[in-house]
């Protein structure tokens, strides 16, 4: 019997380098787009890391935070991804500078026709995108 102890990632069903490559284009895609439909497993670990990408960018800008060092550090988890930092610092941040987590938020959208896996809707809470839908209630 394996035990979980120290384990701190979840594998989503590939390699490690895979499953990391993954995760990091979904939260990219997330970042640009302000919202993803994806799993319902990827979502939850999507989130996670969108959530904590946000907060580094937030303690960046805020008083006394070192920018330079923030944005190396989100610079080294997104691929190098120049434009979903910059997203993050100059949008992102400044939007939910006054709260605390909770930045994200999954919609389940029902089973996919495939193979029915469970598919979610994860957007930012806030998101220009959503008003202007109507998403809000």
């Amino acid at each position: 019997m394996s035990t979980r102890h120290r384990v701190r990632h979840t594998r989503l069903g590939k390699a490690p380098g895979h499953s990391k490559a993954n995760l990091r284009n979904l939260v990219n895609q997330l970042i640009e787009h302000e919202r993803i439909v994806t799993t319902e497993a990827r979502g939850r670990v999507m989130r996670r890391e969108a959530e904590r990408m946000v907060t580094k960018a937030k303690r960046g800008l805020a008083a006394g935070g070192n920018r330079v060092h923030a944005y190396r550090l989100l610079m080294s988890r997104l691929n190098q991804n120049r434009a979903s930092v910059e997203r993050l610092f100059e949008t992102l941040a400044p939007r939910y500078a006054e709260r605390n987590g909770g930045y994200t938020r999954m919609i389940k959208l029902g089973a996919r026709k495939v193979d029915s896996a469970p598919m979610v809707l994860v957007e930012f809470v806030d998101s220009p995108l959503t008003t202007a839908a109507g998403d809000e209630s």
